[in-house]
């Protein structure tokens, strides 16, 4: 071969590698550009059960990430439990409904600030034949010092969430000590759902959110037998975790999740949840 021809083909190689890199390149550029290959942005959320077994996140949050490729990835367990999560620096935002532990989550140091974001209300649920006597009562620590008197059976979620933290409050407003010594309050350690199943299946009464309420299917014999006590007010508030305590903490999506919940976007999104035409939670985040 002559040094013209092996010069050529030397030529037409390194010619066809350079286009072969180029169109491998291209390739590459072009999956890492696919939303479904570029990794995707992604926080943690501890929240209460509530939230999520009312169907409201199912809602709301495939609505957030296509407005902002944002994934939300729910850790869904009792308030105290999620903002136990938070302290750990586990989760990236905390959103609850506890008041008090919240503001307390805040002097801490565990966050900067609190943000409301909405409200429903607890409900007094128990069975039809009403052994306590309270259908129609309007004031819940009535209801409770009844139910005490008549030795009825309560289930209580015995879980540190935001709706026992609110049970165990309005014991202590009626001046009733309780505990698992007596032998009618029964203490479940689980979420809403679980404890409403128990409650169905015992006949029983039990203080529940009513969002939860609504989608619950096994309702056997239960009822709503007190209801409209501003005392039942369900406030919910978010927080980011705060990241000067937790480096990990993705503040800036975390805070982008926030801000939509408190957007008009966000709040009408939450109002305009309905389940069987009734809406579930009420929007009411300060401007």
């Amino acid at each position: 071969m002559t040094d013209t021809n092996l010069t050529y083909k030397k030529s037409k190689i390194m010619k066809f590698s350079i286009n072969h890199l180029f169109a491998i390149a291209s390739a590459l550029i072009s999956l890492l550009s696919n939303p479904a290959y570029a990794q995707e942005k992604s926080i943690v959320v501890s929240s209460t059960t509530s939230t999520e077994q009312s169907g409201l996140f199912e809602f709301i949050l495939p609505i957030f990430r296509m407005k902002t490729g944002i994934e939300v990835k729910v850790v869904a367990v009792g308030t105290g439990q999620a903002l136990d999560i938070g302290r750990r620096g586990d989760a990236d935002v905390v959103f609850v409904h506890d008041k008090p532990a919240e503001e307390k989550f805040v002097s801490e140091g565990f966050a900067t600030k609190r943000n409301e974001i909405m409200y429903n209300d607890f409900i007094l649920i128990g069975p039809k034949s009403d052994p306590a006597r309270i259908v129609g009562g309007k004031d819940i620590q009535v209801a409770f010092q009844k139910i005490a008197d008549a030795g009825a059976t309560f289930i209580s979620r015995g879980d540190k969430s935001g709706t026992n933290a609110a049970e165990l409050r309005y014991w202590k407003g009626a001046g009733i000590e309780v505990n698992q010594t007596k032998s009618w309050y029964k203490e479940t350690g689980s979420g809403m759902g679980p404890a409403l199943n128990t409650a169905s299946a015992m006949n029983g009464y039990i203080l529940s959110d009513r969002a939860t309420w609504l989608t619950f299917k096994n309702r056997g014999d239960l009822i709503i037998l007190v209801q409209g006590d501003p005392k039942l007010f369900n406030q919910y508030g978010v927080m980011l975790v705060n990241p000067a305590k937790f480096p990990s903490v993705k503040r800036v999506d975390g805070q982008a999740f926030i801000d939509w919940l408190v957007s008009k976007n966000g709040q009408d999104v939450i109002a305009n949840y309905q389940v069987g035409g009734e809406q579930l939670f009420f929007p009411n985040a300060k401007k």
